[in-house]
C-alpha cells in the first residue's frame, strides 16, 4: 500500500525530458554572466560549413570542452579565426538545444590567446567604457589654431622629449611649454601619468597637452590602457593629443582623445602649425587678393568702357541738344507772347488814364470852368435855387473864393 501511495507521489512529480530541458534552457539563457561571456580554451577541431564555423574549445589538460559556433554572417567578423592546436579567447552567449540536450557556444567574436588575460581584461574595459560614451566622436574637441602655451606629459629621460622640443622649437619659436614629467612605463606609470595631467590643470595656463611616449612592445605600452589614466585624459578640461608608440593599434588613451597621432614628432606638428607655411600662407592670401583686386580692377574698367559706347550709341548728347532747342524756342514763344499782352495792357492803361483825365472835374476847371457851392456843399446848379444874401464857396482851377449874392 506504501509502494503504491510513493510510485502515485512520483508520477505527479516527475518532469518529462523536454519539461527539464525546457527548465535548463531558461536557466541558461536568462543567465546575465551567460548571455555574454568570455571563455579562453584550445580549439580542439574546427569544422567550416555553410552555415556556420562549429568547433570544440578545451581547457589544455583536456578536463573540459564546450562546443561553439560562429554563424556564416559572424564569421567575418572575427578577429582570429579557430584553428586546431591553437589559444583562442572568444566571447559569446550560452544555447541549450533540446533536440540533442546539449548545450552550445555561440560565439560573436574570438581573440588570439597570446594576448592572455591582458587581452581579455582590455576588451572588457573598452566595451564598459565604450557604453559609457567615453568614446563617443562628439566628446572630441577641436585644438586651439594659434595656442601660445601647450604642456607635455613624458618621460624626462625618454626621446620623445627630445623630439617633442626640437619639433616646436623648428616649427613654432617662442612656444612657451610646459613639462610635466611622468613615468610612462611599468606598474607605476598609471598614478604618475594621473598625477602629471592634474598638474597641468592646477597650473590652468596651458590650451592643449600633449600625452606621449616611444615605441614599444606592448606589455610597455599597457599603462596607456590603464582605466586612471583613461579617465584623466577623458575628465581634462583642455584638448588633449596623445602620440603614443608608432605602427600598432590604438590604445583606450588613444581612443578617448580628442586627436590620435602615432608618434610624439607627429603630436608636436599636430599641436601648432609651422610659422614657415604660415609665412607661405600669408603671401599666397596676399598674390590672390592681389590678382582678386586686379580682376575686379580690369572688370569695373571694361563695364564702364562698355557704358561708354552705350551711352554714344545712344546719342544722348544730341537729344539733349534737341530738348535745349526745343526749350528756348518755347521760352522765346513765351516772352513774345508775355510782351504782347503787356504791350496790349499798357495801351489799355493809357486809354483808361485819358479817360480818367477827361473825366476829372479839375481838368475842367483848369479850362476856366468853376464849381458852385452852396453853404451845405450842395453843387447849385440854377439861379433859382440861389436867394440874395446866400454865401457861396466858388472852386476854381486853383484855390477857392468866397462870394455873397447881391
Amino acid at each position: 500500500m506504501a509502494s503504491d501511495f510513493a510510485a502515485s507521489v512520483i508520477l505527479d512529480t516527475a518532469l518529462s525530458v523536454s519539461g527539464l530541458t525546457d527548465y535548463l534552457r531558461l536557466l541558461l539563457e536568462h543567465d546575465e554572466q551567460l548571455r555574454q561571456v568570455w571563455v579562453v580554451g584550445e580549439v580542439s577541431s574546427a569544422n567550416n560549413h555553410r552555415s556556420g564555423l562549429f568547433f570544440t574549445l578545451q581547457d589544455p589538460d583536456g578536463t573540459a570542452a564546450i562546443k561553439c559556433v560562429a554563424w556564416g554572417g559572424q564569421v567575418a567578423k572575427l578577429a582570429q579565426l579557430p584553428v586546431a592546436g591553437e589559444q583562442l579567447i572568444v566571447l559569446g552567449s550560452i544555447r541549450l538545444y533540446p533536440q540533442r540536450g546539449e548545450y552550445q557556444l555561440t560565439v560573436w567574436q574570438a581573440l588570439p590567446a597570446g594576448l592572455g588575460l591582458q587581452a581579455l581584461r582590455y576588451q572588457q574595459l573598452k566595451n564598459r567604457l565604450l557604453a559609457e560614451g567615453l568614446f563617443d566622436p562628439q566628446r572630441k574637441r577641436s585644438l586651439p589654431i594659434h595656442p601660445q602655451t601647450i604642456a607635455v606629459v613624458t618621460s624626462p629621460t625618454a626621446a620623445a622629449w627630445g623630439d617633442i622640443q626640437k619639433t616646436l622649437k623648428h616649427r613654432y619659436p617662442g612656444l612657451h611649454v610646459l613639462f610635466s614629467p611622468a613615468t610612462v612605463q611599468g606598474e607605476q606609470a598609471p598614478e604618475s601619468i594621473v598625477k602629471a595631467i592634474a598638474r597641468v590643470e592646477r597650473d590652468g595656463r596651458a590650451e592643449v597637452l600633449i600625452l606621449s611616449r616611444g615605441g614599444g612592445a606592448v606589455e610597455e605600452l599597457a599603462c596607456f590602457n590603464d582605466e586612471r589614466v583613461v579617465r584623466a585624459v577623458a575628465e581634462c578640461s583642455i584638448p588633449v593629443v596623445t602620440g603614443i608608440g608608432h605602427q600598432r593599434d590604438e590604445s583606450l588613451v588613444d581612443l578617448v582623445a580628442d586627436v590620435c597621432v602615432h608618434t610624439p614628432t607627429a603630436a608636436a606638428e599636430t599641436v601648432v602649425p609651422s610659422l614657415a607655411e604660415l609665412y607661405n600662407q600669408h603671401r599666397q592670401r596676399i598674390a590672390a587678393l592681389h590678382e582678386v583686386l586686379l580682376y575686379s580692377q580690369t572688370s569695373a574698367e571694361n563695364q564702364l568702357q562698355t557704358l561708354r559706347h552705350r551711352l554714344r550709341n545712344l546719342r544722348l548728347d544730341k537729344h539733349l541738344q534737341q530738348e535745349a532747342q526745343k526749350l528756348n524756342w518755347q521760352r522765346q514763344q513765351l516772352l513774345q507772347l508775355t510782351l504782347g499782352r503787356s504791350q496790349q495792357a499798357k495801351q489799355h492803361l493809357e486809354l483808361l488814364r485819358q479817360k480818367l483825365i477827361s473825366l476829372d472835374p479839375k481838368a475842367v476847371l483848369q479850362r476856366g470852368y468853376a464849381v458852385v457851392r452852396q453853404e451845405n456843399g450842395a453843387i447849385a446848379r440854377t439861379a433859382d435855387e440861389l436867394a440874395v444874401g446866400d454865401e457861396l464857396l466858388i472852386q476854381l482851377g486853383e484855390g477857392e473864393v468866397k462870394v455873397k449874392v447881391i
